[in-house]
């Protein structure tokens, strides 16, 4: 008997990527012996390649349209895959302008015009993400999707020996979107009071948030400083131990929160936490300006979810 194919198609960002960790789960259990295949960019090819959910990862570097020679190549090796059905995931136009690319033939769950299981809701986009996906997959067969259950990340070996308790801290953010930062001197005192509690303060970030952790790490030196150390997995490995974390409406605290760590994230009036906040054991902090949010009331969140010193 010849093996279904399955295609799921997820390009990014991260926090989307992350609340789509439910869907693969529910695909996967739906097509058990088939053998699915995860279409997604370059910046979460190492995170697809450790999630049980797949058997093969491929990487779109999304070429423009106007570069015809790559979208053949693009269009040669999705009609190559010889799919039998397509979730698309990232429902935007240019995954659905894939399946256009593919041709007749191909079961298609998506927005695409013309597909055979379409998201056929007019309020779709004033849904949360986790809801929206959902009633996807319903009105594409698959009724049942579970929150998404990060244990596998467990069997990966642990890479950062912290001593102690430990309380993950976020501060950075889409560098083009500054209002969706809270104001890093406040960070670095908060990670003072953690610390005076007897909990380590752990900074996670990249490069792009140099400038706020060294910040932080001159206002609170026992803050540990690991941007630029962890890659996705690594993330949702110290999430899975840590008692808590805070942070800016941000990819990582999608990944943090699924790690089932009691979090606080941050919003501003740049995001609507009602469409895309992270789930879980999540407290949501929000102000028109990040600016207008004091410590003492993040501090109060984060008392409510540590355990006693």
């Amino acid at each position: 008997m010849t093996t279904q194919r399955v295609l799921v198609i997820k390009l990014g960002a991260l926090g989307d990527f992350v609340q789509a960790m439910g869907p693969f789960a529910a695909i996967r259990a739906h097509h058990a012996g088939a053998r699915i295949t995860l279409l997604t960019t370059r910046p979460f090819a190492e995170l697809a390649a450790a999630c049980p959910w797949f058997d093969e990862v491929w990487l779109d570097d999304k070429p423009p349209l106007w570069r015809l020679d790559k979208v053949l190549v693009l269009a040669a090796r999705l009609r190559g895959g010889h799919f039998g059905r397509v979730y698309d995931l990232q429902t935007s136009d240019r995954s659905s302008w894939y399946f256009r690319l593919m041709g007749q033939g191909v079961e298609w769950s998506g927005i695409a015009k013309g597909c055979s299981h379409p998201h056929a809701n007019p309020r779709r986009d004033f849904m949360h993400t986790i809801e929206r996906q959902r009633e996807q997959l319903a009105m594409a067969g698959i009724n049942k999707v579970p929150p998404p259950d990060l244990a596998w990340a467990e069997a990966a070996p642990g890479r950062f020996d912290i001593p102690g308790r430990f309380v993950l801290l976020v501060p950075g953010g889409a560098p083009h979107r500054p209002a969706k930062r809270w104001p890093v001197e406040r960070f670095g005192r908060v990670a003072l009071w953690l610390a005076e509690r007897g909990f380590t303060p752990v900074l996670l970030g990249t490069n792009k948030e140099r400038a706020e952790i060294d910040t932080i790490r001159a206002i609170c030196p026992q803050a540990v400083d690991l941007a630029e150390r962890t890659g996705f997995p690594d993330i949702i490995a110290l999430a899975r131990r840590a008692e808590a974390a805070l942070g800016n409406d941000t990819g990582p605290m999608h990944l943090i929160a699924a790690g089932g760590c009691p979090s606080v994230v941050l919003f501003s009036h740049d995001s609507d936490p009602a469409l895309c906040a992270p789930r879980g054991n999540v407290t949501v902090l929000r102000r028109p300006s990040l600016a207008e949010l004091g410590e003492s009331e993040v501090e109060a969140a984060l008392d409510g979810m540590l355990p006693a010193p």
